[in-house]
């Protein structure tokens, strides 16, 4: 068929049922949502006489044979070859020219007769393919003989393309080593949910995972550390004098060419990363020399921070170590990149080195920042020369970017957004919303994880590209992908865990156009996607069981709207407002609901009758501070900027987790509140409340001041306070710092709070910039 006509064809309402005498078929399950689907009556049923046609392409017969290989598992036979242009019982694979579907998009159409995949090359192919065996019943998923299933697909035509062409998953081997067979399956996740990039995490301070011929000691030094899997993993303790080295492992080159093919017939690109100029202790195990000082470490069993230890800038020899280790990586890995890192790179020891302190010198450099612009462009120089391109975390900003380098933006969206304002390609993976070592539901039911919150729902609510680029400076977001780091994540069966279903949420976000996310309609289609993966025997995450408590307060200040959301479908909220525990007799929610008075929320899921894990609960105050205007002198950091402000007046106090959007959090910084009260206003009392997690690195001020403003803003009273407790207590702990008043009136508050500034010498982050969290002022 001419392909402007097959795809005119495409797009062509339905004018007749596929075929009469079957019932209506309701949209299908498929993930990551196709562009344009449009379903109809009818079945094709695969049965042991369907056979399949594709050219002479060996990229083709490759997913021909993929394909089939997925059905005869569980049907149990294996689909015939046909000749080209067969036209009944019949699967059709073929190539068209079709410049709108670009390399990996493809065209569906399944009648009664035929089914009919069409794509520019393989990767469409593939792709289409995925579809396919999700138009099946999940069975086909499985790995033995499924008995009694009716392989029917429903009639259904599809145009589809990704939005995005970086979409990926990110895996940490160094922390914990993995066995070759669980990448691959890793790998087929990743294929499974139309992703295309598996970044592979080779090297840290906890191990090094890829043999280097030139460097045998990496593989019988740097990839072993003592066993320590017995202790927390920030709690670990050194070496014993003697203690052999025995937890860990290396990937030979031989598993590395296996695992690399693998994921290329998948159409995946495998991205190795290995770090520098930091995270590399476990380097100098086995070479010590290249380290600043020259002294032999050891390899870490555990948390390393802050890691001072780093490749010396002012030694050549470590640029002849470092393009050898280059030189056999780029021979395994046929992808345009190499991840360098680039990450967390402490500079201590680069400011104490007289060689690095030449090499600044030399080179004309300011300071250590731009000396490392200066290692990472030398990098990338050898990198380019041999074909490659280089990519690290956003840190290799700092100093000025590398002429070609691409940036990956995990800190938040500044480091995309500034890379693709110099005109540099991005890949956006915040921490908030694509780092899938963070709990995804109640820590309480959960298994440990590094900590954070992020859930299916909020992954699922990324938006990859800033709303700050033009459309210009957007061209250069090449796409998403979720990383799993893995101090906590010992086990391929927790790696999938934290992995799935998230993984699933950000391959939608990737694919699938912004305008046609529905997070209702996407949570229906997991139900069959959790089917699909039973088959396959993934360990995967049900969700966060917790109600998520959606206030919006009115433009006037008067009143809360509030809406119960919640991960799962088909379980019934209770909820009371008083602040008792609901049972299945209290309040079920069925509409959003209002309130205009000071209230405290709790709900629950209930499954048979029980309360499913335990209620959330929120609190709303009402105070002569609600909904009014508020700024703040310096802003809080984007990781913690609520809405701003106006987050400290909303009505709600913060939880005793600081990343719940209702703390905002100053790194370093003072706080410096205003808050109009737009009128004359009598005040008794003004509270406000600081967070202190010192093991996170956050600590209560050393000072708060209360202001009373008059209408020309001048101070009509103020209260100066200390905390109550000290900055080396331990756990979490909630501190009102509350001023009150004898008949003062005022227009206006003003409220300073002093940052400690760094941690304290005794903190392991001694000197680093402190971190002070601030949630609700009230004012009665």
């Amino acid at each position: 068929m001419n392909p402007i006509r097959l795809l005119s064809f495409v797009f062509l309402a339905l004018a007749a049922a596929c075929s009469s005498g079957h019932r209506a078929v309701s949209p299908p399950a498929v993930i990551p949502l196709p562009v344009k689907t449009q379903t109809a009556d009818g079945l094709f049923l695969i049965d042991e006489h369907t056979t399949l046609s594709f050219p002479d392409d060996e990229k083709v017969v490759a997913v021909a044979d993929y394909f089939k290989a997925w059905i005869r598992q569980p049907a149990g036979y294996e689909l015939k070859r046909t000749e080209e242009g067969a036209n009944h019982n019949t699967i059709v694979f073929q190539l068209a020219d079709i410049d709108s579907l670009g390399s990996e998009g493809y065209l569906l159409d399944v009648t009664p007769e035929k089914i009919t995949l069409t794509a520019k090359g393989s990767a469409g192919l593939f792709y289409g393919v995925q579809t396919l065996l999700q138009l099946l019943p999940p069975e086909v998923y499985s790995f033995k003989k499924a008995e009694g299933v009716s392989w029917a697909l429903p009639c259904v035509r599809i145009f589809d393309k990704p939005r995005f062409g970086w979409r990926g998953m990110h895996l940490d081997v160094s922390r914990h080593f993995f066995p070759k067979e669980f990448i691959k399956t890793y790998i087929d996740l990743i294929a499974m949910h139309k992703l295309n990039v598996f970044h592979w995490h080779l090297a840290d301070d906890n191990g090094w995972r890829i043999e280097i011929k030139k460097y045998p000691k990496l593989t019988e030094i740097s990839a072993w550390r003592v066993y320590r899997e017995d202790q927390p993993w920030r709690e670990r303790t050194p070496p014993k004098p003697g203690e052999k080295a025995t937890y860990g492992g290396c990937y030979t080159q031989d598993d590395i060419r296996e695992i690399v093919k693998y994921a290329a017939d998948r159409q995946v690109m495998v991205l190795p990363e290995i770090e520098m100029p930091g995270h590399t202790s476990e380097v100098f195990a086995a070479y010590p020399p290249l380290s600043c000082s020259g002294k032999k470490t050891f390899v870490q069993a555990g948390s390393y921070w802050p890691n001072v230890d780093i490749f010396c800038a002012g030694n050549d020899s470590v640029f002849v170590f470092l393009e050898d280790v280059l030189d056999e990586v780029m021979e395994l890995f046929p992808a345009p990149y190499i991840h360098i890192g680039g990450d967390e790179a402490d500079k201590t020891n680069w400011k104490k080195c007289p060689k690095c302190q030449q090499r600044i010198k030399d080179e004309h450099l300011k300071n250590e920042e731009e000396l490392q612009s200066w290692f990472v462009q030398r990098i990338e120089k050898y990198l380019n020369a041999h074909g490659k391109k280089l990519i690290g975390w956003d840190e290799i900003l700092e100093g000025g970017l590398a002429p070609e380098a691409t940036v990956m933006s995990w800190r938040g969206e500044e480091g995309g957004i500034e890379s693709a304002r110099q005109g540099h390609d991005a890949i956006m993976c915040p921490v908030g919303y694509c780092y899938f070592d963070y709990y995804q539901a109640d820590p309480e039911f959960e298994p440990e994880a590094i900590g954070g919150f992020t859930t299916l729902k909020k992954v699922y609510s990324y938006e990859p590209v800033p709303e700050e680029l033009s459309p210009a400076e957007a061209k250069h977001i090449l796409g998403t992908q979720g990383n799993v780091w893995t101090e906590f994540i010992p086990t391929p069966e927790h790696a999938e865990y934290m992995a799935v279903p998230r993984m699933t949420a950000l391959a939608e976000v990737a694919w699938s156009p912004a305008s046609e996310r529905n997070w209702d309609d996407f949570r229906k289609r997991l139900n069959t996607q959790f089917k699909r993966f039973d088959y396959m025997g993934v360990n995967y995450s049900k969700g966060s069981w917790k109600v998520d408590i959606q206030p919006q307060l009115s433009k006037d200040g008067k009143q809360f709207t509030i809406v119960l959301e919640t991960e799962q479908t088909g379980y019934p909220v209770y909820y009371t407002l008083d602040g008792s525990d609901p049972d299945t007799a209290s309040l079920l929610y069925e509409k959003p609901i209002v309130i205009d008075q000071t209230a405290t929320i709790k709900a629950g899921i209930f499954k048979d009758g029980k309360l499913k894990e335990r209620y959330a609960e929120k609190s709303f105050l009402y105070h002569k501070a609600l909904g009014k205007p508020a700024w703040l002198k310096i802003q809080p950091n984007p990781r913690y900027g609520g809405n701003g402000a106006q987050t400290l007046v909303d009505g709600m106090t913060g939880s005793r987790k600081h990343n719940d959007g209702y703390w905002l959090g100053f790194k370093g910084d003072d706080l410096d509140l205003t808050v109009d009260l737009k009128q004359t206003t009598l005040v008794h009392r003004v509270a406000v409340n600081f967070y202190q997690r010192q093991a996170s690195w956050i600590f209560l001020p050393v000072e708060v001041k209360i202001e009373v403003l008059n209408d020309r803003r001048e101070v009509v009273a103020s209260k100066i306070l200390k905390p109550q407790a000290k900055p080396d207590a331990e756990g979490t702990l909630i501190e009102t710092f509350r001023a009150v008043f004898q008949d003062v009136k005022g227009s206006a508050i003003r409220i300073t709070a002093k940052n400690i500034g760094t941690c304290p010498p005794w903190h392991r982050g001694a000197g680093q910039p402190a971190w002070m969290f601030a949630d609700e002022v009230i004012v009665n």
